[in-house]
């Protein structure tokens, strides 16, 4: 089946599919390999290819915050829109896709869905500025991010291809390490709301400068 984009922000769903997975955030733009083997999230994405070939990304709230594990736990009230823009299926009844981020969304609320997997009513409106590309970063605020970052990798022990990161758009350097760096989700989920690139670079770069806190702390809870 061939995969056709959406034109605008009009053609996103209304209601959309929700894949609610901790730790995993998608923004514009991104992308997020994924490996499908549950049943109801196997029927998902077989639905969502027979249709618009769109799914939603979004974070449950961690046990912590819900008095313990659910099947079918809170979710946090902000996601993404992504497409599928890569599909395979391996001999073992896995799907192996690709999201692309389009566009982040406001739960407005759960529907009584007959499916195994969840459905929700999305709101784009908040988000309407994510179909456009991001405004690059001042360069003051690109070689703050790159000076902490450089800080924060030494701190985890961590390594990067410098020259990599070097030539790397704003957007695509910004919204990589939101998805990689070893944050929490409450964290991830703050990097998801920033408004702009600039703010969620301001978090981004703030994030990693607490890492190394004197109590160990995380600022974001």
């Amino acid at each position: 089946m061939a995969l056709h984009p959406p034109g605008s922000l009009a053609d996103l769903p209304a209601t959309v599919r929700l894949f609610p997975l901790e730790g995993a955030i998608l923004l514009p733009r991104a992308i997020m390999p994924l490996n499908i083997f549950e049943p109801r999230y196997l029927a998902m994405v077989t639905d969502a290819m027979a249709s618009d070939q769109m799914l939603a990304m979004i974070q449950p709230r961690l046990p912590s915050d819900t008095g313990g594990a659910e099947d079918r736990p809170p979710l946090y009230g902000v996601g993404s829109i992504g497409r599928i823009t890569q599909y395979s299926e391996t001999g073992d009844g896995r799907f192996l896709i690709t999201l692309t981020g389009l566009a982040r969304f406001r739960l407005v609320n759960e529907l009584a869905a007959p499916t195994a997997y969840r459905q929700a009513q999305a709101d784009y409106a908040p988000f309407s500025a994510d179909w456009s590309p991001a405004q690059p970063l001042a360069a003051a605020s690109r070689a703050d991010l790159e000076f902490a970052l450089k800080a924060y990798l030494e701190t985890q022990d961590l390594s990067a291809d410098w020259e990599a990161v070097r030539s790397a758009d704003d957007e695509s350097l910004v919204n990589t390490l939101a998805a990689v760096c070893p944050f929490t989700p409450a964290e991830r989920q703050a990097l998801l709301e920033a408004p702009t690139l600039a703010q969620r670079t301001s978090t981004l770069t703030t994030l990693m400068r607490f890492a190394n806190g004197e109590n160990g702390e995380h600022m974001l809870q």
